[in-house]
């Protein structure tokens, strides 16, 4: 019998987090449809990807009221039609969902999904599944889904495809809550490097930015043997946490000086060689632009943070074409999480992959807490416990 559920409440944004538009509400909602699952959400990771979707006033992808949320894991408590994926009871880590259909689905590269905008973000009737408990309206009128989860409830509809299924793989409550970030920011950053740009033993790696994204790089390029690890931030604390997780050298941004700066440390510690592997999190145009400068020839620029809409990268075509340099934009670390995940677990259990060093756990309640944490640099990767 599926369980009953208890009071669910989830954080709903009706505005901007910064001009107090998120807020905790006890909610109902609708029942399954085909190809969904109920959750019961133990854990959820906050990344700047929820903030940036809504944190605006306008803009792609911004829609009010709508309940955030895309690192989630939990517990499945009801499944809806057609649903193989899992069975009641069954722990599972959530991640994005794709149409499994396209060039990119069918060629192992569901991040980059033809359809990844819509499906994950979009606005359909059938996505309203939240609504105000004590509302006299009729029918949901939250928006859900995002991610195809919206895990920032404490229990959640969630679509088919966003569903990793993890039974045998965790073993208790508070491992999964651990585990909640693998199905985002671990898997962005720690694939882009072993998946997206294939590192190995001969590579000089740089990351820029050193939130959960990147420092997840960092572990990934040490799991991957990488001959030099260089962990860029302007944030001390990050830059001692990158030495701990791998990095075997670190360049600090002095906001005050100018960037060129880093990129010529950068040239030094690899003997002018520049890196064969760059990975920029931060989506800043000046730090990317410079990560361009320090990368060497033959060498991958990988874009993982998220720019302005509206920003644009001048590229010295000449210089590009004779350094055979190749920019690419990487979504998710475009990798299968059903693949992936539970690779990223057996590295957390061997201790390759040590989460706990990053990660810091918060009650719902205080979620302002814990993105003002974020958002400071105080915590790398904030958890929300339901």
């Amino acid at each position: 019998m599926p369980t009953p559920i208890s009071s669910p409440r989830a954080l709903v944004s009706y505005g901007p987090l910064k001009s107090g538009g998120w807020k905790l509400k006890h909610v109902s909602l609708r029942p399954l449809r085909e190809k969904e699952l109920l959750v019961e959400v133990v854990a959820s990771g906050i990344c700047q990807t929820d903030l940036h979707f809504a944190g605006a006033e306008s803009g792609f992808g911004v829609h009010y009221p709508r309940v955030m949320g895309h690192e989630g894991a939990g517990y499945v408590r009801e499944i809806g039609p057609g649903i193989q994926i899992a069975k009641i009871g069954d722990p599972v880590i959530m991640s994005f969902s794709a149409c499994t259909a396209c060039e990119p689905c069918d060629t192992g590269h569901p991040a980059h999904c033809a359809d990844f905008n819509a499906i994950n973000f979009q606005v359909v009737p059938e996505n309203f599944v939240f609504k105000e408990a004590d509302s006299a309206e009729s029918g949901p009128d939250i928006y859900g889904k995002f991610f195809g989860q919206s895990s920032f409830a404490s229990w959640s509809i969630v679509g088919e495809e966003s569903i990793v299924n993890v039974s045998g793989l965790v073993e208790n409550k508070e491992d999964l809550a651990l585990m909640s970030p693998l199905g985002c920011g671990i898997q962005t950053g720690s694939g882009a490097i072993i998946n997206a740009a294939y590192a190995g033993p001969n590579d000089r790696v740089a990351v820029i930015g050193l939130g959960g994204v990147g420092l997840s790089a960092v572990m990934g390029a040490r799991i991957a043997g990488c001959t030099q690890i260089i962990g860029i931030d302007r944030h001390e604390s990050r830059l001692e946490l990158a030495k701990e997780l791998g990095a075997t050298h670190v360049v600090k941004v002095d906001p005050s000086m100018d960037l060129q700066t880093t990129t010529a440390a950068v040239r030094a510690i690899t003997n002018n060689l520049g890196t064969n592997i760059t990975l920029d999190t931060t989506g800043v145009p000046a730090l990317i632009a410079e990560g361009v400068k320090m990368t060497g020839f033959k060498g991958k620029i990988l874009q993982v943070g998220t720019a302005p809409e509206t920003a644009t990268l001048t590229i010295p075509i000449h210089e590009f074409m004779v350094s055979g340099r190749q920019f690419i934009g990487v979504v998710e670390g475009d990798v299968i999480p059903r693949d992936y995940v539970p690779k990223l677990i057996t590295w957390v259990k061997e201790g390759k992959l040590p989460l706990d060093k990053i990660v810091k756990f918060y009650a719902a309640d205080d979620y302002e807490t814990a993105i003002h944490d974020m958002q400071s640099g105080q915590t790398v990767k904030p958890v929300i416990l339901w």
